[in-house]
């Protein structure tokens, strides 16, 4: 290698305003400036890293002194009018007073005297005080240019005393451009794709890039190609995230397991590998709307492959990928063993539950739940059969049961008398009603069991004349006894008359409340039953059609309006009244929107529509917004105040609201 070889970052650094990249709208000002004559004292160039703030500080000094194209740029030092001052090496008080002393001296040649001054925030608090009478008020053929990373490190007294230009940062596509034309003025042969490598590495800095670029040829040579690219600058290239990607869709761990390891082999960095993980899943997310194509950063090939790997996960999957990868590279910081905190990081991205199964699996569920709705209501129309006045099967079952008990009926010579038809009435001292010990298990245990109906002592024995049927079971015996006061009891499926036992009877007193509480709530006089209608029908249950086309939905939309009306906020409503829906696809509503702020509010209560579809009408719907910019409209409100205005007009309870607290939009 030559002895006078200088490095890409040096040898091409520009000359002109015209070969500065990126920068136009601090070129083109200073240009219109220089030819107007309007220069200011003092200048403030500031932004990131690498993106030409000295450079244009000397072009700048460069054309206004009228210099030779012959003088390289870090020549410009050695002459008497261009100074070039490092700040974070001269600091100091007494360097700021010496500067002071040195611009009263005139130019020797040209019209100006331009001190560039690099990392100006590195000055001290006091060496900024000592700058700021000669920085206000200079003499005439003084041009002070300040350079810094760090603008919010300056004291304000000097920001307010220089005209400030924010550099920006260098996108991917203008790197390469000047890649490709540099390559071609060394004779490197380099393909497209290592170039957005290295363009993308360089994260904006157009001399990071070159710096990058010169390394590369220094372990390939001339003729770089992509896999040595990625061996020379040790990163982790797109193929391997492709490859890892296609195990994930196949949810095979042990091949994920196995990349990782030759990752990890070959040198390759934790963090690096994370970092570049994590932008490999936002730009699959970018890749499922053909509109955000432009905001991935890559060739045309890869973003196809982008668009064609993104189909096989969900957006909701990939953003609990990424955000489980970024929690992951924060966390792995402080980790004892990096490596298996990686690999247990890759191990949830593999058995991770898919979103798509979870919401098949919901679908199926409502589709059931409709169903059974559906047939509720249908049987709940069908009128129910005529009750037969006797039992001949249960009343063919009783003589046994009471005849495997003898004990029970020794023991309660009453209930023998009032459950045997002609055996007259129980005798004085003893109620109608079973106590607990009399009465078997499996009945206590169930609220329509047979109890023993009451018979009043004024009443002749039994006969089947007398015998009350169960049609007049069903009703409510209220006749006065004198064993107790009569109450509702539950007897299978109707209501029949008990007697409340004595205060004195703890158990019985129990089993009346527990027989209470099974009884219906009673309606107040002349109150309609609610599952009856008009007619006094049972009133059949109000079912939906699941809309299938998007004809159908606009059918159904105004009433669905209704009840979001009624069950939602004002806000909301308002906002999903501004929207009409365009697109009905897999129970997904698209509902377009003319503005990002109704777009969000969508995107934010979309689980808030999907409840109040499903209360009111039956079906689950999901809802998203796309936002569509209309042209040329005449009804754009722009004022804060005109749209508040524009809501308490539709809105009579906001005016109210207004009128009685003075209430004022905070804006």
């Amino acid at each position: 290698m030559s002895s006078n070889y200088k490095a890409l970052t040096r040898a091409y650094r520009p000359q002109t305003f015209e070969d500065i990249v990126s920068q136009e709208h601090v070129s083109n000002t200073l240009r219109n400036a220089i030819e107007k004559n309007r220069l200011s004292h003092a200048y403030l160039f500031c932004g990131p890293r690498g993106v030409g703030k000295t450079t244009m500080a000397r072009v700048l000094a460069r054309t206004i002194n009228n210099v030779d194209m012959d003088v390289d740029g870090e020549n410009l030092n050695n002459t008497l009018n261009i100074i070039e001052i490092d700040a974070a090496s001269n600091n100091s008080v007494d360097d700021v007073r010496s500067l002071r002393e040195r611009v009263r001296i005139p130019p020797q040649s040209g019209r100006y005297k331009v001190y560039i001054i690099d990392e100006i925030h590195m000055l001290s608090k006091a060496a900024f005080n000592a700058l700021l009478k000669t920085l206000e008020e200079p003499p005439a053929h003084v041009i002070f240019i300040f350079a810094t990373t760090e603008p919010h490190r300056i004291l304000p007294t000097i920001l307010s005393r220089c005209q400030r230009f924010d550099f920006r940062r260098i996108t991917v596509d203008e790197i390469v451009a000047r890649l490709e034309m540099i390559s071609q003025k060394e004779n490197i042969t380099i393909d497209r794709e290592s170039l957005h490598v290295i363009a993308k590495k360089a994260d904006g800095a157009l001399r990071d890039a070159l710096g990058i670029l010169d390394q590369a040829v220094a372990f390939c040579g001339t003729a770089i190609t992509y896999d040595e690219l990625h061996r020379a600058l040790n990163i982790v290239s797109s193929e391997r995230m492709f490859e890892l990607t296609d195990a994930l869709v196949r949810k095979d761990a042990r091949a994920g397991m196995a990349l990782l390891h030759n990752l990890l082999h070959i040198g390759n960095d934790i963090q690096e590998f994370l970092a570049s993980l994590t932008e490999h899943f936002r730009n699959l997310y970018l890749a499922k709307d053909m509109q955000n194509f432009y905001l991935i950063e890559a060739t045309k090939e890869t973003k196809e492959r982008f668009q064609e790997m993104s189909t096989s996960f969900s957006e909701d999957d990939l953003m609990r990928m990424m955000h489980i990868v970024h929690d992951a590279e924060f966390s792995i910081r402080n980790a004892q063993q990096p490596r298996i905190h990686l690999e247990i990081t890759l191990l949830k991205l593999f058995h991770m539950t898919r979103s798509d199964g979870l919401e098949t699996l919901l679908l199926k569920l409502e589709a059931l739940e409709q169903k059974m709705g559906q047939q509720t209501g249908v049987a709940s129309q069908e009128p129910a059969p005529p009750k037969q006045a006797a039992d001949p099967p249960k009343q063919a079952a009783d003589p046994p049961k009471q005849a495997a008990d003898p004990p029970k009926q020794a023991a309660d010579p009453s209930m023998q008398a009032a459950d045997a038809p002609g055996k007259g009435t129980p005798a004085p001292g003893h109620s109608a009603a079973p106590s607990r010990q009399n009465t078997p298990a499996s009945e206590q245990a169930v609220p329509g069991g047979p109890s023993a109906p009451r018979s009043s002592p004024s009443s002749s024995p039994r006969s089947p004349e007398n015998a009350p049927s169960d049609s007049t079971t069903a009703g409510v015996h209220d006749e006065p006894d004198i064993f107790g006061t009569p109450t509702l009891r539950r007897t299978r499926n109707h209501l029949t008359a008990v007697t409340l036992p004595d205060k004195s009877s703890g158990d019985a007193d129990r089993e009346v409340r527990g027989n209470l509480a099974l009884s219906p709530k009673p309606r107040k006089l002349g109150e309609k039953d609610p599952a009856k209608d008009k007619n006094g029908d049972t009133a059949p249950k109000k079912t939906f059609r699941k809309p299938d086309t998007l004809d159908d939905l606009n059918m159904m939309w105004p009433e669905y309006l209704e009840k979001l009306q009624a069950t939602t906020s004002s806000m909301l409503y308002f906002s999903i009244q501004k929207t009409r829906p365009v697109n009905l696809k897999k129970d997904i509503v698209t509902l377009e929107c003319n503005d990002s702020f109704t777009s969000d509010i969508i995107r934010e209560q979309q689980r808030k529509l999907c409840d109040t579809v499903k209360e009111h009408f039956g079906y689950a719907l999901r809802f998203t917004s796309k936002l569509v910019e209309q042209k040329n409209r005449t009804d754009a409100i722009h004022d804060p105040y005109e749209y508040f205005s524009r809501l308490q007009e539709k809105d009579p309870k906001l005016q109210k609201i207004v009128n009685l607290f003075g209430a004022e939009l905070e804006y």
